[in-house]
């Protein structure tokens, strides 16, 4: 059996919900049919350094700006190093990721493969247009939801390109007994005490405002109850904990919310929580929302972007419209005052994340397309390069 090189370019090595995908794919892939190297344009981030005690390669390509003769330069190393690598598929993540490696890669690789993971509230009409260009260029665009299918194709893409597999969840970081009176003496908080959790990254359009608004509408009804923030800030952003630590105490509940920063331990983490809620104003499909079914945590979440694929109201969980701190209270309310109700939600909610989002079910999915590509475009591309 030949084996499959694959390059997958990606803008950093955060731990992103994007960068937890591809590297759980990379985890996954069958080492006897694909072998995966990286490219990057920032070495940036926790995974660098999982790549290099894993051992796989992985190329730098720092670019300032698209506009410039320094990015065409890279592009042509990139393109060089595919040649030189024989490199079977390409495989492209987000913005930057696609409109860098897309274009050159086509030149030199038998499969080219751009991922598209939100609808994209961040970028400009322009950046907007210059991504659906480069994708022009690929053999497939893979989305994780329906709701981004549907979205690039109102924006003019090719909907026969475009594949949708959803995210997965490593299933075995859920097994084992959660310790709710343990992770409430390690914040130092009384046993028992409601609690109320937010995984995410530190950003705008997360909904951590509206959380935190949420968290001031409870206080009267509910004023044992405690909300941990769990996560870290983007590095161009880290003034924005202090915008929330701001907005915490202009609230009257600074003394009620926790910002935790980074945890490993985010399975015995949402396990633990009395509720899980995911405020987002823009998603696709959060791998929080997914880890916190897994986990059978009673979930509140938005309806944005693929969240209702994944979370049924009223079934799974519970949805609320997106911005609305009031009804993000209500929901929340709802839960911690009936547990029963908050029990058969999160159950159910596991039992969604095993029939149908599990790691396994991904990265099967994945190999399943590069395989089908390559057989498609160039039948014979691994035979050659042997």
């Amino acid at each position: 059996m030949i084996t499959a090189r694959i390059l997958n370019v990606v803008p950093t090595l955060m731990c992103g919900g994007t960068e937890h995908q591809f590297m759980a794919l990379s985890r996954g892939l069958d080492p006897a049919r694909f072998s995966v190297e990286f490219a990057c344009l920032r070495r940036w981030g926790p995974f660098v350094q999982e790549l290099a005690d894993r051992r796989i390669p992985l190329s730098e390509y720092p670019v300032a700006t698209f506009r410039s003769v320094q990015a065409v330069a890279q592009q042509a190393r990139l393109a060089r190093h595919i040649a030189r690598r024989r490199i079977h598929i390409v495989h492209g993540y987000n913005f930057y990721g696609n409109v860098f490696a897309v274009p050159p890669a086509r030149l030199v690789a038998p499969v080219v493969i751009a991922s598209i993971r939100d609808c994209a509230p961040y970028l400009t009409s322009m950046q907007k247009r210059v991504q659906r260009y480069a994708c022009q260029c690929a053999d497939r665009v893979l989305v994780n939801a329906d709701a981004v299918r549907d979205w690039l194709i109102a924006d003019g893409y090719d909907g026969s390109k475009i594949v949708v597999i959803r995210n997965g969840v490593d299933l075995t970081r859920f097994k084992g007994a959660p310790d709710p009176e343990g992770l409430r003496r390690e914040l130092g908080l009384p046993p028992r005490t409601p609690l109320v959790a937010v995984v995410s990254r530190l950003t705008r359009l997360k909904g951590l405002e509206q959380f935190l608004e949420a968290a001031a509408v409870l206080k009267a009804s509910h004023p044992d109850a405690r909300f941990l923030v769990v996560g870290e800030t983007a590095p161009s952003d880290t003034a924005y904990l202090d915008v929330l630590t701001r907005l915490a105490a202009e609230h009257g509940v600074a003394d009620r919310v926790l910002f935790a920063g980074f945890r490993a331990d985010v399975p015995g983490l949402l396990a633990g929580a009395d509720v899980s809620v995911m405020p987002s104003l823009n998603e696709a499909l959060s791998n929080v929302l997914l880890e916190s079914m897994a986990a059978g945590a009673p979930t509140v979440a938005t309806r944005v972007g693929g969240t209702p694929e994944a979370l049924a109201d009223g079934a799974s969980g519970l949805l609320v419209a997106p911005g609305d701190a009031r009804a993000l209270a209500g929901a929340i309310a709802r839960l911690l005052d009936d547990r029963g109700l908050a029990a058969r939600l999160g159950q159910a909610a596991r039992r969604v994340i095993e029939d149908r989002f599990s790691v396994d079910r991904m990265v099967r999915s994945t190999e399943a397309l590069y395989l089908e590509l390559l057989a498609r475009k160039q039948p014979r591309a691994l035979e050659a390069s042997a």
